[in-house]
């Protein structure tokens, strides 16, 4: 038994030390956010980056429609109805629906701007790598650019002189007036290589190549970019084999510097000096 004197002294509990608290209790009641709960998946950028593609295909196919549809509406009214030989052969029906394609690609970069910048932050042009590569100097990047396209040229000069070919769609549509010719080559060298490249090079790559790789990426948009021009010379395999080596060079180019411009340069060079011989070709033969 102990005693009054002997009896341990009971110490307050509010007096008692405050032990730390145990971090695993009440764990259960207040989880810790992983860090897989907040992020997005890279396929829903491959999606949204698809779904600018689709949309882009069908304006360059609905609007010129719109675009010639006030024509042929004249056309009916005041000569009767068309035949579908008068419609291949219509010299103001095939200028108005070359002319069609400026407005396409103007609709095409707001549409791409309108998807990309939706509850995005980053600039836009930032977010397509619209930008000079890093650790290069915009001389190098410039000079390779354009003395990769020559080498495009001389090779596209050489697989055509090879293996020859049909006149293309294009080329029946160039030559169908001297507007349609003029309004060719000004659409291809004011619009096409700025929204072409963004579309592929800028929208579809990126996404592609963070969800399924470099190789992926580069297979794909490729394939995509010669498939859609193939309709053009879908009669003429030295063209199609030419687009096609260009589509894959473009697309690496991306890959290797991760930025859009030098595409864009190599792209606007190769289009702007088949733009300047179309122009000049008439010319050249009435000297001749």
């Amino acid at each position: 038994m102990f005693t009054e004197e002997s009896s341990p002294q009971l110490t307050p509990l509010s007096e008692e030390r405050a032990e730390p608290p145990d971090p695993h209790i009440g764990s259960e009641l207040q989880p810790t956010p992983t860090p897989t709960s907040t992020a997005r998946s890279p396929w829903w950028d491959v999606l949204k980056a698809v779904l600018v593609w689709i949309m882009s295909v069908g304006l360059l196919v609905f609007v010129p429609v719109v675009v010639v549809l006030p024509y042929l509406i004249y056309k009916w009214v005041n000569f009767g109805p068309i035949t579908q030989e008068e419609l291949a052969s219509d010299k103001g029906l095939i200028f108005f629906s070359v002319l069609g394609i400026l407005p396409t690609h103007v609709l095409t970069l707001v549409l791409a701007w309108v998807i990309l910048r939706a509850g995005g932050m980053r600039p836009f042009w930032k977010s397509v790598g619209f930008e000079w590569p890093q650790n290069m100097s915009p001389i190098l990047v410039t000079t390779l650019s354009v003395l990769t396209a020559l080498v495009l040229l001389a090779l596209a000069w050489l697989v055509t002189a090879i293996y020859g070919g049909n006149k293309t769609q294009l080329d029946l549509l160039i030559e169908s007036s001297m507007p349609a010719r003029f309004a060719t080559a000004f659409i291809a060298v004011a619009t096409a290589p700025l929204v072409e490249e963004l579309i592929y090079r800028g929208v579809l790559y990126p996404a592609i190549e963070k969800a399924a790789g470099v190789g992926v990426a580069i297979g794909v948009v490729s394939l995509l970019f010669a498939g859609v021009h193939v309709f053009q010379y879908i009669n003429n395999v030295s063209v199609i084999i030419v687009i096609t080596v260009l589509s894959f060079t473009l697309t690496a180019a991306r890959a290797i510097t991760g930025k859009v411009l030098p595409s864009f340069i190599m792209h606007l060079v190769f289009n702007g000096i088949q733009s300047l011989i179309l122009v000049l070709a008439p010319f050249i033969e009435k000297t001749t």
